[in-house]
């Protein structure tokens, strides 16, 4: 099955299949430096769908990097994809477009090639990022998600961003939006965690049947960043049947987890911080998964999330409380 290098989304817009994520969570090993150095890494060996957030706190290294390989020659601005995300403490309508622009401006960019809503869930609004009363619990918020959409396309067709969409919707939350009255525009993607041990099926046959491309994060496992990730969870990339098979095809195991996602009709977040890593995670284009192969990697399904933000359990717009 040769493989597309890039997705047409429902707007026209095309998105590279394979994506470098930047996700730096607090307390990990990488620095900011460190981050403009693995982007740098990531353009020169042949990604072009760069993923980041206001949160990651790192848009001004990602923008250093991305300028510098425009400086360089290697690419042009229209060859890079780009998605930022909007954070939780910016959804109530009049505070979309600064969230934007407060990324636009530590990027140095223009405009962005995708902007998501970063989670359903809603923070007070304001500059504190996660807000918490007296308590230390979590302030949260309750804007319609309908009237964040509104402004998620006022941002469109303000030419800030040239294509929409979510991150970690659940079905019913992705129906309140293409349901509501008067939408302009669907929202493009969903990004969710998506890998070997979650394999996301509902959820998948829903947004394919709304055209709505599925963006897996989380695609090798997880970093086991401190606070967010239980550290007890099995290490993905070590598991003994998906290493087996690897061994077999003379592969690295990541490869064979980020081809199977492909195949199975997913965009892939792919983060490493290694250049060999890097340019392995990328190498993907030249093999192919036969019929028996991705059985056995089907059969690897856990159900089982790293992300599972249990500490937001007690949000109203919790996602992950529905079947999918």
């Amino acid at each position: 099955m040769a493989l597309r290098p890039y997705v047409v989304l429902n707007d026209g817009q095309k998105m590279p299949v394979i994506g470098f994520g930047t996700y730096n969570p607090k307390g990990a090993r990488c620095t900011k430096e460190q981050t403009l150095d693995s982007v740098k890494c990531a353009i020169e060996v042949g990604f072009r769908h760069i993923d980041g957030a206001f949160i990651y706190g790192n848009e001004v290294q990602v923008g250093q990097a991305i300028r510098a390989k425009i400086a360089d020659g290697t690419v042009k601005r229209e060859d890079i994809f780009y998605t930022g995300k909007l954070w939780n403490s910016y959804h109530t309508p009049e505070r979309v477009r600064l969230g934007l622009e407060k990324s636009l401006a530590a990027l140095q960019m223009a405009y962005i090639d995708l902007f998501v809503i970063h989670t359903p869930v809603e923070f007070k609004p304001g500059d504190d990022h996660f807000p918490v009363d007296e308590n230390g619990k979590l302030i949260y918020h309750n804007t319609d998600i309908r009237d964040t959409w509104k402004a998620m396309e006022a941002c469109k067709d303000a030419g800030l961003t040239r294509s929409i969409g979510v991150s970690n919707f659940n079905k019913r939350q992705l129906e309140l939006i293409l349901n509501m009255p008067g939408l302009k525009y669907k929202p493009v993607c969903n990004q969710v965690e998506c890998h070997l041990y979650l394999l996301q099926r509902k959820l998948l046959s829903f947004c394919k049947y709304k055209d709505i491309v599925m963006v897996g994060y989380s695609v090798l496992g997880s970093s086991r960043a401190e606070g967010w990730v239980n550290p007890d969870t099995p290490r993905l990339l070590e598991d003994p049947a998906l290493n087996t098979l690897a061994k077999k095809l003379n592969r690295p195991p990541a490869q064979l987890a980020i081809r199977f996602l492909l195949q199975r009709g997913l965009v892939t977040l792919a983060k490493s911080f290694s250049p060999e890593r890097i340019k392995q995670n990328f190498q993907i284009f030249d093999f192919e998964l036969n019929e028996e192969d991705m059985v056995i990697l089907y059969d690897l399904n856990k159900d089982m999330r790293y992300f599972n933000l249990d500490y937001w359990k007690d949000s109203p717009n919790f996602p992950f409380n529905d079947d999918y």
